[in-house]
């Protein structure tokens, strides 16, 4: 753990972050609204901000409706600063049962979504003194929480994985599961995150503090860049699988599909019943959750947008009520 791991691959030439300058030249994300500014021009800046923040164009049609909705019932000139929690929750009641529109149980969800995103982001930009959505309460639709692992379920896996890094007289010693289990569960990355690594994300100059730097090809996609730390003793376990497979660019040179494989494996050893990509990153985001990491470096982790952060942290919520 404390040995110098070479340097073959490690270094990850840092990359420039473009802001998004508004018409006025302010700082990037900075739309300088008033408390007095009507609901139609913060509706037109959200709409600008969605923009920069990189918002799928669904998330940003969807968001785009739920808020004329908003504009319809309180009028385009209604001041910001008049809008209060009461108002909405208001809204809310005539969207479910006054408007004489079909309005289904997701839908209305969305909205809350769409109401919590958008004064969250007026408080964050200080044209409000407070987010008046935040006491909003989400109904949440039923559906099936992910599958997580227990920690008698993470030990087992473990066992399994150091034992196979280690080898047998009948096995050669194999590190890529290990590697690659502990990479999901500390990182929490998705599985396309995954096979899209290259040793030149990998930032490995300062040995004490390793990170992966999860980069994107796309230029829509770059504002979920971001540098996840690794553990401690992750470089030395890709030293050994280094020496095991060679590879000069890919971390992973297979499919997700082998690479599914592999967890697959690893889990029949440990008599584990359910173990995949998915199922590591949910692991990883609710250990984090319950460890107490704020809430916007753990969402920011996961490199997800706000919206889907709201669903995923209700969700987490749950879960960890039900591990308590």
């Amino acid at each position: 753990m404390g040995e110098e791991p070479n340097s073959q691959g490690r270094q990850l030439p840092l990359f420039s972050v473009e802001g998004n300058a508004s018409a006025k030249a302010v700082p990037a994300g900075k739309h300088h609204l008033a408390a007095d500014a009507s609901l139609d021009l913060a509706i037109g800046a959200f709409e600008k901000y969605m923009q920069e923040r990189g918002f799928t164009l669904h998330t940003q049609q969807a968001f785009r409706l739920d808020m004329q909705l908003l504009n319809e019932y309180l009028g385009p000139a209604t001041v910001i600063g008049e809008i209060g929690t009461a108002a909405l929750n208001a809204f809310l009641r005539w969207m479910d049962d006054a408007r004489g529109v079909p309005c289904s149980p997701k839908t209305l969800e969305r909205r809350i979504t769409t109401l919590k995103v958008f004064f969250g982001w007026l408080a964050e930009e200080e044209s409000l003194p407070r987010d008046i959505a935040a006491p909003l309460i989400h109904h949440a639709v039923s559906a099936p929480l992910p599958d997580t692992l227990n920690d008698n379920d993470i030990t087992a896996l473990l066992q399994v994985t150091q034992e196979m890094r280690q080898g047998t007289e009948e096995r050669r010693a194999d590190a890529r599961p290990h590697l690659l289990l502990t990479l999901i569960l500390n990182t929490g990355i998705k599985k396309s995150e995954c096979t899209g690594i290259h040793l030149n994300h990998l930032d490995l100059v300062d040995s004490t503090n390793p990170a992966l730097w999860i980069r994107y090809r796309n230029n829509q996609r770059r504002h979920k860049e971001r540098r996840i730390p690794l553990p401690g003793f992750w470089p030395r376990v890709l030293d050994e699988y280094l020496e095991q497979y060679p590879t000069r660019q890919r971390l992973f040179p297979w499919t997700a599909r082998n690479l599914e494989y592999v967890l697959t494996g690893v889990a029949d050893q440990a008599g584990v019943s359910r173990l995949s990509f998915e199922t590591l990153r949910w692991t990883c985001a609710l250990r984090d959750y319950h460890e107490g990491m704020e809430s916007d470096a753990l969402r920011r982790k996961l490199g997800l947008s706000e919206i889907s952060w709201y669903e995923v942290e209700s969700r987490l919520d749950l879960l960890a009520r039900q591990r308590t």
